[in-house]
């Protein structure tokens, strides 16, 4: 549908109609009647071995389901997608078998469930059989599924098909199924709403139409929410973000999102870069370093959806999410190499570089957070192309100043499936950002080191006293390659499930 000024925009902010349910069957899946069935396979050494949920389809198929698999290729490699016809042994006419891998863990199952269902794109039905004996594992089969079943159609006019319209998960227990499905439910709406986001083409998306998403976000969740237009921002001194919007036709915002719980005794800042788009300003960049700059809000983005999640799921925590919201682009009004700009609380900070506008956006909004009296600041962001340098496409680099914080950060990362990689603030690279004129320059005379220059910078607009991590998802954020298990070309909504981990975290008393 067409919003108010024309555009081909989906209500609610989302980019895509397309709704899939995900629903319990106690039932056998040989005996359901689906499009498909999706099973694991695991490595052996007489080729492979059907995992556990296969049984039945296994009996129904006269026990040579793994020899019929094993003719066809199938190894057990993780990733592995192999199809096999039934040919009316069963009344699911395909069986999908997934590789598992050696190591089956969690992330295992997440990886498998989504790799099935993208091969089964058109299905209306499919039933998900893989192994699935405890809540985590049904949950992470089901959160798998609908990540790997996500498909952003808004501006398609062609007749690719449609995700999978109904997921069936067997072999679980009823009630903890239940609780599974929903909150992996939950996750994936959330981690949903940041593709939609990301993939969302940057004439759609100016920060003044992210903060009508974040305020749509927020009256359906029950989440407060203030924003501050670029009149607002002026008078309140954030010269960050006026400095990095002040190129573009399209202002920029800071949003605040808060969540409450009546029984929290502590409070998670999350703050957010959100840059809709990064030309590099007057340091302009490279034409082929440019057409994937939609995705520059990608931490703004996962702020969001871990908010509306969080205030879904309830954790007894108090969390405060800042998205900062501007657009980079050169102009005459754009700011200037050597300009001096004056941060939210008074500091001043000399633009080397404008392509460097991201620690700038989040200085803004680290020195606001402190407002809150946050236990624990978390910020995350699409920083630098350092960050792809020294850890690749994949992996977020977690820096922190405090080295507890960082390890629990990078094993909740780890345990939602996201992967990272602790990494130091050298206090030696402070000097590099020394600045004749002002109290600190945005980048450093030394190309080493960059990512971590990044954090150091960041550093010095953390509030006194509290703790800090910082999470660099430049790579992650976007996947440029070909889709894997349930990560999508584009948008993947990296750290969204991690914010979300860390709250729950916090609630409990483990951050």
């Amino acid at each position: 549908m067409l919003d108010p000024k024309g555009r081909n925009r989906s209500p609610g902010g989302l980019t895509s109609d397309y709704v899939t349910t995900i629903s319990l069957d106690s039932a056998a899946p040989n005996t359901l009647d689906v499009d498909a069935i999706v099973i694991g396979v695991a490595p052996a050494d007489s080729g492979v071995t059907p995992a556990a949920g296969a049984e039945g389809l296994d009996q129904a198929l006269d026990g040579r389901l793994a020899a019929a698999l094993k003719s066809l290729g199938a190894t057990g490699k993780a990733g592995e997608v192999t199809k096999l016809p039934t040919l009316g042994a069963v009344p699911a006419p395909v069986v999908v078998a997934v590789g598992l891998g050696e190591d089956v863990d969690a992330e295992a199952l997440r990886r498998a469930a989504g790799a099935g269902l993208r091969a089964l794109a058109g299905s209306a039905r499919v039933a998900v059989a893989l192994p699935a004996a405890s809540v985590a594992e049904a949950e992470a089969v089901a959160l798998g599924a609908l990540l790997g079943n996500y498909a952003f159609t808004a501006y398609r006019t062609d007749d690719r098909p449609d995700p999978v319209g109904e997921i069936i998960l067997t072999g679980v227990r009823t009630a903890d199924g239940a609780v599974a499905a929903a909150r992996a439910e939950t996750v994936a709406q959330a981690v949903a709403l940041v593709r939609d986001l990301v993939n969302t083409p940057p004439s759609d998306l100016s920060p003044e139409d992210f903060a009508d998403t974040a305020a749509r976000v927020a009256a359906d969740t029950g989440l407060d929410v203030e924003i501050l237009d670029e009149k607002a921002l002026v008078e309140g001194g954030y010269g960050g973000i006026v400095g990095v919007g002040q190129g573009s036709a399209n202002p920029p915002r800071l949003v605040r999102l808060a969540y409450t719980h009546p029984e929290a005794t502590r409070t998670l800042a999350l703050v957010g870069k959100g840059i809709t788009f990064d030309s590099g300003g007057l340091s302009l960049k490279p034409a082929d370093a440019m057409d994937w700059m939609k995705s520059d809000m990608g931490g703004a983005g996962a702020v969001l959806g871990a908010m509306s999640a969080i205030a879904k799921l309830g954790p007894k925590v108090n969390v405060v999410g800042y998205l900062a919201l501007a657009e980079n682009m050169p102009s005459g009004t754009a700011q200037r190499p050597s300009d001096v700009i004056r941060i939210y609380g008074g500091r001043t900070v000399e633009v080397l570089n404008t392509d460097a506008e991201g620690r700038l956006v989040m200085a803004d909004a680290l020195v606001r957070s402190g407002e809150d009296a946050p236990d624990v600041l978390v910020d995350v962001a699409t920083l630098t192309g350092a960050q792809l340098v020294a850890l690749g496409t994949r992996t977020a680099g977690v820096m922190a100043n405090d080295d507890a914080l960082r390890e629990r950060v990078v094993a909740a990362a780890d345990e939602a499936g996201e992967p990272s990689w602790g990494m130091p603030l050298p206090a030696e690279l402070r000097k590099g950002l020394d600045s004749s004129v002002a109290d600190i320059a945005n980048i450093s005379g030394d190309r080493w080191g960059g990512m971590l220059t990044a954090g150091v910078f960041l550093q010095e607009f953390v509030p006194d006293g509290v703790r800090w991590a910082h999470l660099d998802i430049a790579g992650p954020s976007f996947n440029k390659g070909e889709p894997y298990g349930y990560t999508p070309k584009g948008g993947t909504g990296a750290a969204t499930r991690t914010l979300v981990r860390l709250a729950e975290e916090l609630a409990a008393g483990n951050l």
